[in-house]
């Protein structure tokens, strides 16, 4: 059987006038996560999906800092 390999990205939201960070992981590469943060910085929403398929938007004026992980790559599957 062939084994699939399954990208994830930790991603870390602060939100302004929040104490809490909005903290997730999501299948998205880090690039697709980076450049929909900097549309988002020129107004608009942050919109992204997480791993288990819920979505996080936040809208851009909201937005103090995104921290965006290292790629990870996990096997999935089995393997002969």
């Amino acid at each position: 059987m062939a084994r699939l390999t399954e990208v994830s990205v930790e991603v870390r939201i602060g939100v302004r006038n929040v104490s809490r960070e909005i903290a997730f992981e999501t299948n998205e590469s880090a690039d697709d996560v980076a450049a929909k943060v900097a549309a988002a910085t020129s107004g608009g929403v942050l919109d992204l999906v997480d791993a288990k398929g819920r979505r996080v938007v936040v809208p851009s004026d909201a937005l103090g800092y995104v921290e965006i992980g290292e790629e990870e790559k996990r096997r999935v599957g089995f393997g002969a």
